[in-house]
C-alpha cells in the first residue's frame, strides 16, 4: 500500500512530469521562466491550486453529475485560483505583477483539468493529494530548472544574485522566446533520456 502511495507521487514528479515528459502547460512555462524567481512562484501556485483542487473533487467525485462534471471542476479550479491570486496580490505583489495574466490562467491550464479528470474524479482523497503534489512539485521541479539555466546565461544570475562578472557576455537571446524553446527543448531531450536508461537499467 506504501509502494503504491509512493509510486503515485513519485509519478508525477519524474515519470510523468507535466513538462518534461506530458509536455503540458508550455505557454506558462515558456513565459515565466526568464528568472528563478518567477519560476518558483509561478509552479507553486499552480502546486496549491493542484492539491487543493484534487482534494475537493475527490470529495465530490460520487456527488457531481456526471453530465456537468467538467463545468464543476472548473469552477472548483477557478475558486482556488482567485483564492491564490488575492494571497499574492496580498502578500507578494511584485511577483504577481511579474506573473501577470498567467495566473488567473490557471484556470485553464491542461495540467490542472487533466489531473481533475483522469485521476481525483476516480479516487480517493488521500491519493488525490499524492497526485496532485507530485505532479505540482514536478512542474515547480521543471520550471525553475528552466528557469535557473535561461536567467544564468542571459543575465549571468541566479535569484539577482550575479554569478559571474562583465568577463563574460550574456546571451540575451536565452531569456527571449527564442531561447526558451531551445533551452525547453534540450532539457526535454536530456531528462528523457535520463529516465529511459533509468527505465532499460530496471528491466535488466
Amino acid at each position: 500500500m506504501a509502494e503504491k502511495k509512493k509510486s503515485v507521487f513519485l509519478n508525477g514528479l519524474i515519470y510523468e512530469n507535466p513538462t518534461f515528459v506530458q509536455l503540458l502547460g508550455m505557454c506558462p512555462t515558456l513565459a515565466t521562466t526568464t528568472s528563478v524567481k518567477n519560476g518558483i512562484g509561478m509552479g507553486l501556485s499552480a502546486t496549491a491550486v493542484l492539491i487543493l483542487s484534487n482534494i475537493l473533487i475527490s470529495l465530490l467525485r460520487k456527488v457531481i453529475p456526471d453530465k456537468v462534471r467538467i463545468a464543476a471542476y472548473i469552477v472548483i479550479i477557478a475558486a482556488f485560483v482567485t483564492i491564490v491570486e488575492m494571497c499574492l496580490n496580498a502578500y507578494v505583489p511584485d511577483l504577481a505583477a511579474q506573473l501577470g495574466i498567467f495566473i488567473p490562467l490557471i484556470v485553464v491550464n491542461c495540467i490542472i483539468l487533466a489531473r481533475a479528470e483522469a485521476f481525483a474524479s476516480k479516487n480517493t482523497v488521500w491519493n488525490s493529494f499524492l497526485d496532485g503534489a507530485g505532479i505540482g512539485l514536478g512542474f515547480t521541479c521543471a520550471l525553475t530548472i528552466i528557469s535557473a539555466v535561461r536567467e544564468f546565461l542571459s543575465a549571468g544570475t541566479i535569484l539577482g544574485i550575479e554569478i559571474y562578472g562583465e568577463t563574460i557576455k550574456p546571451m540575451a537571446i536565452i531569456g527571449m522566446p527564442p531561447g526558451g524553446f531551445i533551452i525547453l527543448g534540450l532539457l526535454i531531450a536530456l531528462i528523457n533520456f535520463i529516465i529511459a536508461k533509468r527505465k532499460a537499467g530496471n528491466k535488466e
